[in-house]
């Protein structure tokens, strides 16, 4: 099987055990997500659930909302059950376990990216604001994420040992080499025809900006999470975030970033409003 096939595997046995209540709510059970998961005994994945409890509460969701510990019946034999203690799970509950889970395990790396895109899908599907956005809108609200998450991407990086104007910027490319395919900041720049005064993520279109901003927030989580320290460390922890970006991309048939149309007018453009006839866009 090969690592795209693998990948397919895991994102259809994750939504074969998906369930949903009389309301229609989506959810997961603990016991069956351990299995999935390939943990070999539920008392194993107890502390995995734990941690995740905690990153739960730390990131200010209220945890009932999420973990709701319940009963599950089992057969014992002979047609008899029996209640054992088990736990039912939303999305974001899911995303939490794998993401604490342990990461040598591919089917836990594939589970990080299935519920991450999964539940960042749910929120924009879920926001019906969003869903009658234009283009245009879309791009000016996902550059204003972008913004807020890199103020937490940098505060997350300083933490590891990535202190310096040029120190950043070094991380940066990084990123970008991972999630474009080993093209840095200033190639990208070059394809877009950009001036030296324009900022690449301000001729992004919308899918583009969604990318980029997975990178962003995946990185910064990682870097928290896994307690990395040192410059070189925080740089090789964002390309592999963006090349497990770019990776799942991929394999969902998406069109690679460097490959996206690049908009006519700018965010800066936008954000004057409307184009008005005979106006020219020329920054």
């Amino acid at each position: 099987m090969t690592p795209k096939e693998v990948v397919a595997s895991h994102h259809q046995t994750f939504e074969s055990i998906r369930h949903f209540d009389e309301q229609g709510n989506e959810f997961w059970l603990a016991r069956e997500l351990a299995v999935v998961l390939e943990y070999s005994q539920f008392r194993h994945f107890l502390p995995v659930i734990a941690k995740a409890k905690e990153a739960c509460t730390g990131s200010g969701q209220v945890l009932e909302n999420h973990f709701e510990d319940i009963l599950t019946m089992v057969e014992i034999g002979s047609g008899a059950k029996r209640p054992i203690e088990d736990c039912r799970l939303t999305r974001y509950a899911c995303y939490l376990i794998v993401q604490n889970g342990d990461p040598s395990k591919p089917v836990i790396a594939n589970g990080q990216t299935y519920f991450a895109i999964q539940t960042r899908r749910q929120e924009l599907s879920d926001d019906q604001a969003f869903s009658r956005l234009s283009e245009d809108e879309r791009r000016l609200m996902l550059r204003r994420e972008v913004a807020e998450h890199n103020k937490g991407l940098v505060a997350a990086a300083k933490d590891a040992g990535v202190e310096t104007t040029l120190d950043y910027a070094i991380f940066q490319d990084h990123g970008y080499r991972g999630l474009y395919g080993g093209l840095g900041a200033k190639d990208i720049h070059s394809r877009k025809g950009l001036k030296k005064s324009q900022k690449i993520l301000d001729h992004m279109g919308s899918t583009e900006l969604a990318a980029n901003l997975f990178r962003a927030t995946q990185t910064e989580e990682k870097l928290r999470r896994d307690k990395i320290k040192g410059k070189r460390a925080a740089n090789d922890t964002h390309h592999k975030v963006g090349a497990k970006v770019r990776k799942t991309i991929e394999d969902l048939g998406g069109t690679m970033p460097e490959h996206l149309p690049t908009p006519d007018r700018s965010i800066k453009q936008l954000e004057k409003g409307p184009k008005k006839i005979g106006k020219s866009d020329d920054e």
